[in-house]
């Protein structure tokens, strides 16, 4: 797929970054912006394991939601420039170190870079998985290209509600779109496969991050997976929203998620019975949680 006429996201922008032009996600030219490539201890624990996953923060990002976790690398106002060449040359560096997997964070507007990094880093010897990181917010074409590229989707799913994803990710077609790349990316994955260890392999880990007063909302993306499809997708139930000042005069958002609320979403998936889930347990809702995105390892 070209740069040329972008569309590489649902949003189908159109716009001609290899001119010089920035898409809705914030980037423009043919290189490639990131902000950090290091080991992260914070994923699940199948993907971080004991030496940490050999994460690759992108910047810029399609959805740009409102309450985003990363917002400081988001619109692509940070980061540091890297060839295709470079970046197989961090995959490599980062599995040297001991990295668990290849975990690719925010990579849809950079597919057709990261096929060519990828590929490039395989016959250099990279042989660990690769994870793509993503906000589950693609295109069905686009995941197609990555089939035998990636070999783990960790993938948010924010809404079942057009209206709040209209509203707090300028993406109102989000339902749609995550269950047509959802689908798509258990068609590659199949069946998840663990290593003797318990570190995955292969497989499809769906997120979903529990916002403030829309429980309704996160037991509606719960019902949708576990009942399409069962346990053959491991799903992440997350309570780490953390407000940051942007939602300062968002009061829906400006504060932490509760106990309670917590709770609630845990015993309803129990409820549906989900037995594939991992959970978050204790203070995690911290800005600490929150890498900084100071160009380590570019």
């Amino acid at each position: 797929m070209e740069q040329k006429g972008c569309r590489l996201c649902p949003r189908e922008c159109g716009t001609d970054r290899a001119a010089g032009k920035k898409g809705f996600c914030g980037v423009a030219g043919s290189k490639i912006l990131a902000a950090r490539a290091a080991l992260h201890m914070w994923e699940e624990p199948c993907i971080s394991g004991e030496h940490g996953s050999g994460t690759v923060f992108f910047s810029g990002c399609p959805l740009r939601c409102v309450y985003c976790q990363n917002a400081v690398i988001a619109d692509a106002q940070a980061g540091t420039e890297i060839s295709v060449e470079r970046l197989a040359e961090i995959f490599l560096e980062l599995q040297d170190r001991g990295a668990e997997n290849i975990n690719l964070v925010t990579p849809t507007h950079y597919t057709p870079e990261i096929i060519r990094a990828v590929k490039n880093a395989r016959t250099e010897g990279l042989r660990i998985p690769v994870v793509y990181n993503c906000g589950g917010y693609e295109k069905v074409e686009t995941l197609a290209t990555l089939d035998g590229i990636v070999d783990i989707y960790l993938t948010d799913f924010k809404y079942m509600e057009s209206e709040l994803a209209g509203r707090l990710s300028h993406a109102k077609d989000y339902p749609e779109a995550a269950k047509a790349a959802l689908a798509e990316m258990v068609r590659q994955q199949g069946t998840p496969v663990f290593d003797s260890a318990g570190m995955m392999k292969r497989g499809v880990i769906v997120r979903h991050l529990l916002l403030p007063n829309h429980i309704k909302n996160a037991k509606a993306v719960v019902k949708y997976v576990h009942e399409t499809y069962g346990n053959q997708v491991y799903l992440s139930l997350m309570n780490q929203y953390t407000p940051l000042p942007q939602v300062e005069n968002l009061p829906e958002l400006n504060r932490k998620v509760t106990k309670r609320e917590y709770e609630r979403l845990l015993d309803y998936a129990l409820s549906l019975g989900v037995e594939n889930a991992f959970i978050q347990e204790g203070e995690t809702a911290k800005e600490s949680f929150i890498p900084a995105f100071d160009s380590e390892g570019l």
